[in-house]
């Protein structure tokens, strides 16, 4: 796969001329970790090969399919900040992209999705079948690479993040369809789901370096406001992007049954048509009855969006707060910027 330019994964050209400038510090930020991230890629590439040759036909059209790639550049940036210098974060970088991407296959089957990154989803291809037993294939590789190093203690976090993620899963699924979510319960489903792999992405350099267990609880820290912020940012591009920038239809997750933040927050000063319309479209699992603009309608009468925006920037907040405590340098500014990113990213 060409690597050649983290710009692209990034997305600057959708980026507002406000947000441009910021965006484009952090592609060059990003570059202190370039060649390592092309490590990343080549390990991604070789453990999604097999002799089984359904296994190397839907890893090479994932690896190709690209990505953000921000937990493996966050766990690099980290592994950077505390003067790391040799090659297992590269490995460990590849684990945590392996578990996420059987994540994502595992989430379009259950959301039954058709597009992912805007390409036909593996599932839609393939179908659920082999698609299900991909993804289990990618979290025991991604398992095995990490075992292959023996430290117990990442292996230890990983199960534990994994495990926690699940739980995750299951939770939003016992909600799904339900207009009575609070904020807490969503924001607990959050945490779980996309927060603490973040989290664990910036943990798992302390274990690399002797001496760095002083800055593990800060790691963590940012790790899991940052998650949560990039969690969140996408639930407002679901409200505000274009479907051409998402890869996808623009309100999915009503489409699937989900309430996410700024409908959630909408809700509380809906009156009871309006909750009703949100109920029926999570129902119907798609805008049969109620058009889109009847929701959008709703969120924007009582700024549901400028309410979801003031919960993302407090998390954006604390994980700035949380690098600042950590050690000066490139490393950390390049964090820093990582969370303005979060908070501001279009796509």
């Amino acid at each position: 796969m060409n690597s050649t330019s983290l710009t692209d994964r990034l997305l600057l050209a959708n980026l507002p001329d406000e947000e441009r400038a910021n965006g484009q510090r952090l592609v060059r930020a990003l570059s202190l970790v370039e060649t390592k991230l092309r490590g990343v890629e080549e390990e991604l590439e070789r453990r999604t090969r097999s002799e089984v040759p359904t296994i190397s036909l839907i890893g090479e059209y994932l690896v190709d399919g690209g990505g953000k790639r921000i937990r493996p550049a966050l766990l690099l940036l980290a592994s950077r900040l505390l003067g790391y210098e040799g090659e297992v974060d590269v490995k460990y970088a590849a684990v945590l992209e392996l578990i996420h991407t059987a994540t994502l296959v595992h989430d379009d089957i259950i959301d039954g999705a058709d597009t992912r990154r805007g390409r036909v989803s593996v599932n839609r291809r393939w179908g659920n079948e082999l698609t299900v037993l991909f993804g289990d294939y990618l979290y025991m590789k991604g398992m095995k690479v990490a075992l292959e190093e023996g430290d117990v203690r990442v292996l230890d976090l990983l199960a534990d993040v994994t495990l926690a993620m699940t739980e995750g899963e299951i939770l939003g699924a016992e909600r799904r369809g339900s207009a009575d979510l609070t904020i807490e319960d969503y924001l607990e489903v959050v945490r779980r789901k996309t927060a603490l792999l973040f989290a664990a992405a910036c943990r798992i350099p302390a274990f690399l370096v002797p001496g760095s267990e002083k800055h593990a609880e800060a790691l963590w820290g940012f790790g899991l406001a940052l998650g949560t912020a990039f969690q969140l940012q996408d639930d407002l591009l679901d409200y505000t992007a274009s479907e051409e920038e998402l890869g996808k239809p623009v309100l999915s997750d009503l489409r699937e049954g989900k309430l996410t933040l700024p409908l959630i927050l909408s809700l509380a000063d809906a009156t009871s048509e309006e909750r009703g319309a949100v109920e029926t479209v999570m129902s119907e699992r798609g805008f049969v009855s109620v058009p889109a603009t009847a929701i959008l309608g709703l969120v924007e009468r009582v700024g549901g969006l400028e309410k979801a925006r003031g919960v993302l920037e407090a998390h954006a907040g604390r994980a700035r707060q949380h690098a600042l405590s950590l050690p000066p340098g490139d490393a950390r500014d390049a964090l820093l910027l990582a969370a303005e990113y979060a908070a501001n990213r279009r796509k």
